[in-house]
Order: structure tokens, then C-alpha cells, then sequence
């Protein structure tokens, strides 16, 4: 079978659940243009900015996208690339994708507020305090992952750190530009393709002049940038890199795409499928849980409710960032699968135990690319910073989003320490950065990821049971949200039972211990929504 016959067929069922299933879907959220957006009614020029729904896609897919969709599918392949494709596109579609829209409109209607804030305002303030204590250990997880992920890339490929660097520079300049230009469309895309031509050349230039450090040194600078990135306006930093870097990926898409129809690459991997992996565990739940963001993440609903709810100009715009971006992402997952699946299964489980998932992808897909007339080089160092550039926007989100979680727990706090951690956005980032080094200390990306896993999906079951109550208390019928929870708490409890008992059986005392919290957490969140509904039953009863 060849590889073009996948990306084509992926790219019609996805693009037909937009327009399909994704209609059914908005009118479920009743999504309206009238309504005024939290970006215009609470404009502060920091957090809440109104902005084009090009800008918002760009911010939202960088941050979502990350290394996630291709970390995740590339392990998951070892129970068989059938059931990793039917999952990414079943999940991205009818989990994933109303996960993403259905956060997102619940924060629009909810001033901008994180999914913590509409638990308080439909199950209760328990609720909202045990959903950001789960949300924000989460996050400080994800900050300590990628901070090691980005660090061993930088450190293996010297050339992508330089092209970082050259591209925050770069990110500053245009959002200055900008801003100063205001609102102007022609401006604004004169602007748009200086940006991306000048990111594109920083591409070759960082291979030219190679910046070498050591891990902890890059552990350090990365973790200074989130810091810097979470307490200046977005507008200047985090909106206009993930801007201009969401070009990095869509230009990756295209060249994927194009290097597929010119390669013509054959499906060399056989279509069993494995049931057990002695070092994963059981189809289920592993698949389901590695997977992660090219199905479905919770990590997603922290974003869409935590940033990018903040800048959404017209409420219609929530269709193609929320809705939207969830199914490129899942797009991106499958040309994750398709960089490996021209491997053997052999020489990939292999490769994969040697070099781990991103250098296998790079040079999986950079090989591929290099069928269109470029350098094999650089074509793998272009993917290999590209994914690169993603991580580093999903830190630098994440450090926001957690300094965002910290400021809601406390923001009904008298004590003087909680009153300054609630409005002081320096003090509060501070706590992030410094738990996150400390986390970094306990291992890195083999011993975090796991946890990660199992606690990012049971994110995003919380998400959908939040957005399940909201819809019913609204007199919405949620079953459409409802049926991806129920399965979602199915995969992610088992995850954490069986990752606890593992993990106690190893002597692995702290993971076992912080798998059990995440599970009581979660159900203590289950009773609580189910007294919340049961009261909003009797009361309806009364009157």
C-alpha cells in the first residue's frame, strides 16, 4: 500500500467531519456573533486582546500541537499503525475536537475563565480548587517534559537552538510592527510575509552558526524565557511567535504532503496488531493514553479556556481555532505515522529504543522532503527544529496557563500570601518556574511521560465532565459530550490504576503515590458534579 493513499484518505475524512459533524456541533454550542467576546468586554492589553482569527489559529495550534502529536503516535505504533490511525482519526473527530470547541466556548461564556472557574460556577468552589490543584500539578509536568525534551534537542542539534534564538528576536520585532501599524489588513500582510520569509532564512542561517551549551545551562535559559514569556504581554511575545512559528508547521504539512506525491514511499510495516508490549503494558489502555494530543488532551482544554478564549475577536472564530485546529492537529499525528510506517517493524522498534521518537521522525519525514530537491541535511534539521519550535511554544503556554491556574486558586484567598499570588504575575510565575526545576530533578522525559500521559488524558475527561454539567444546567442535550467522557474516565482510570501498581511493585514509591492522588481526585470531582446536578434537580422540583 502506498503512503499517498493514507494522507489522502485521512485528509478527505477529516476535512468532510469540519464541515459534517463540526455543523451538528456548533449548533449543539449555539454559537453566536451577537454574543460580545471576554477580549472586547475585558481588554486589558496583556491577557485579553482582541485579535484575527488567522493570529488566534496560529497561537492556539503552536501551543496545542507541541511535540505531543508526534511524541505520542510514533510510541503507540508498537501495538500496530492500524489501530493508532483509526484512533487518531475517531478521537480527533468526536472526542478531541468537541473536547477543544466545547472548552473553548464554555470559557467565552464564561469572561475568559479557565475550565477551574466554570467548575466553581456549575459544581461548586470544591470543585474548582481540586480541579486546579489536578490542572496545575498537569501543567508543571508538561513544563518539566518539554524543558528536557527541548534541551536534549538543542544539545544533540546546535543549529536549532541558534534558529530559536534567532526566532524570539524575531517574534518581539514583529509584534512590535504590529502593534504600531494597528489593525491595517494590508499592513498586517505585508508584515505577515516579511515575517515568515525572514523566519524561513533564520532556518538556514541557525545551521550556519551552531550554539553549543550544556543540559543544565539550557535547562535554565529555557526556563528564564517561559518565565519571561508568562508575565509580558501577550501581544508581544507568545501571540506573535506562535504566529509566525504556526507557519513552520503548516510549511512542514505542505512539504510532507508534496515529498509524499513525489516519493511515492511504500508502507513497508506489516498490519498486525499487537495486543501487549512488555515494556507499555496492554492495548488498553496505553494506546489511548500515549496517543494523547493527536486524539485528544486535556492539555488543550487549559489552553483554549486559559489563553486562547482571551483573544477570540468574534465568537464564530471558536469554529475553525477550536474545532478547527484539533483536526489539523490530528492530520499532523498521521504524518507522524507516516514518517515510521516506511520502516519495518524491526528496524523501528530498534531505532526507536536507540534514538527515541523525534530524531526517528525527523529523519523519517526529512527523508521524504529531501524527494522534492532539497538536501537530506537539511531537510531533517528543518523538521527537527520545527518540532523544536513547538515544544518551545508549548512551554512557554504552560508557564502562563499554570501562573493563570495559581492566581484563580487564590483568588478568593484573605490571607496576604494568597492575595499577592492571586495578582502578582511575577511572584505567581515564580512558584511555577521553581516547581518545575525541582520536578526536573526526580527524572526526566523516560520517567515523566507516563504520568503525564495518564494525568493529560484524565485532564481531559474533567474537561468534558465540566462542559457534560454546564451543557445539562444550560438545558442542552450533552450526549455528545457525554459518551467520549464516560469512555475517556474508562482509559485514564485503568491508566493510573495499573500505573500505580506497577510503580509500587518497582519501589517507585512517588510516581505510585501521585497516580492514586490523581485517581481519589478525580472521583472526589465525579461526586461532586453528581451532587451538584442532583441539586439542580430538586430545586427545579421546587419550583
Amino acid at each position: 500500500m502506498q503512503l499517498t493513499y493514507l494522507f489522502v484518505f485521512s485528509a478527505i475524512i477529516l476535512t468532510g467531519a469540519y464541515f459534517i459533524y463540526g455543523k451538528y456541533v456548533f449548533k449543539k454550542f449555539k454559537i453566536n456573533n451577537d454574543n460580545l467576546t471576554p477580549s472586547h468586554r475585558l481588554n486589558d492589553g496583556v491577557d485579553y486582546v482582541p485579535s484575527k482569527p488567522i493570529v488566534v489559529l496560529g497561537h492556539h495550534f503552536a501551543s496545542i500541537a507541541g511535540a505531543g502529536p508526534i511524541v505520542g503516535p510514533i510510541i503507540a505504533i508498537t501495538f500496530g499503525w492500524i489501530p493508532a490511525v483509526i484512533w487518531i482519526l475517531i478521537g480527533g473527530i468526536f472526542f478531541g475536537a468537541v473536547h477543544d470547541l466545547g472548552s473553548m466556548v464554555a470559557s467565552l461564556r464564561n469572561d475568559g475563565k479557565s475550565i477551574g472557574v466554570i467548575i466553581q460556577n456549575n459544581i461548586g468552589k470544591k470543585g474548582k480548587r481540586l480541579f486546579i490543584l489536578f490542572s496545575f500539578s498537569t501543567l508543571i509536568l508538561i513544563i518539566a517534559v518539554f524543558a528536557d525534551i527541548i534541551a536534549k534537542t538543542f544539545i544533540s542539534n546546535p543549529g536549532v537552538a541558534s534558529a530559536s534564538i534567532l526566532f524570539i528576536g524575531l517574534a518581539v520585532v514583529f509584534g512590535f510592527v504590529t502593534k504600531v501599524t494597528g489593525h491595517r489588513k494590508s499592513a498586517f500582510l505585508i508584515a505577515s510575509i516579511i515575517g515568515v520569509a525572514v523566519m524561513y532564512y533564520f532556518v538556514y542561517l541557525g545551521m550556519q552558526i551552531p550554539f553549543v551549551l550544556n543540559y543544565q545551562t539550557w535547562v535554565y535559559i529555557l526556563l528564564i524565557y517561559a518565565f519571561i514569556a508568562s508575565v509580558t504581554p501577550v501581544s508581544m511575545l507568545l501571540q506573535p511567535r506562535d504566529y509566525l512559528n504556526s507557519f513552520l508547521l503548516y510549511g512542514l504539512i505542505l512539504a510532507a504532503i508534496v515529498g509524499v506525491f513525489v516519493a511515492n514511499p511504500t508502507i513497508v510495516m506489516d498490519t498486525e496488531i499487537h495486543v501487549t508490549d512488555e515494556n507499555l503494558g496492554y492495548l488498553f489502555p496505553v494506546l489511548f493514553v500515549t496517543i494523547a494530543c493527536g486524539a485528544i488532551s486535556g492539555f488543550h482544554s487549559l489552553v483554549a479556556s486559559g489563553t486562547t478564549s482571551k483573544q477570540i475577536d468574534r465568537e464564530g472564530d471558536a469554529k475553525i481555532v477550536g474545532f478547527g485546529g484539533m483536526l489539523i492537529e490530528s492530520f499532523l499525528a498521521i504524518i507522524s505515522v507516516g514518517a515510521v510506517v516506511v520502516l519495518s517493524r524491526t528496524d523501528y522498534l530498534s531505532r526507536l529504543g536507540e534514538e527515541g521518537p523525534v530524531p526517528l521522525f525527523a529523519d523519517g519525514l526529512g527523508n521524504i522532503i529531501s524527494a522534492m530537491g532539497v538536501s537530506e541535511p537539511f531537510a531533517i534539521g528543518f523538521v527537527a527544529l520545527t518540532v523544536s519550535a513547538f515544544a518551545l511554544t508549548t512551554l512557554d503556554t504552560c508557564t502562563r496557563l499554570a501562573r493563570f491556574t495559581l492566581q484563580e486558586y487564590f483568588e478568593d484567598v484573605e490571607q496576604p500570601i494568597g492575595k499577592k499570588l492571586s495578582q502578582n504575575r511575577y511572584l505567581s510565575t515564580s512558584v511555577v518556574v521553581v516547581l518545575s526545576v525541582l520536578l526536573l530533578g526526580s527524572g526526566g522525559f523516560t520517567t515523566l511521560w507516563p504520568i503525564f500521559g495518564s494525568a493529560n488524558q484524565l485532564l481531559a475527561a474533567l474537561a468534558l465532565l465540566t462542559i457534560s454539567v454546564w451543557l445539562i444546567k444550560k438545558k442542552i442535550n450533552p450526549t455528545f459530550v457525554t459518551i467520549p467522557m464516560f469512555f475517556m474516565f474508562t482509559v485514564t482510570l485503568s491508566s493510573l490504576g495499573l500505573f500505580a501498581w506497577q510503580n509500587f511493585q518497582k519501589d517507585a514509591y512517588v510516581l505510585s503515590i501521585i497516580a492514586t492522588i490523581l485517581f481519589v481526585l478525580s472521583f472526589a470531582l465525579i461526586i461532586l458534579a453528581k451532587k451538584s446536578l442532583t441539586k439542580d434537580v430538586e430545586v427545579r422540583k421546587m419550583a
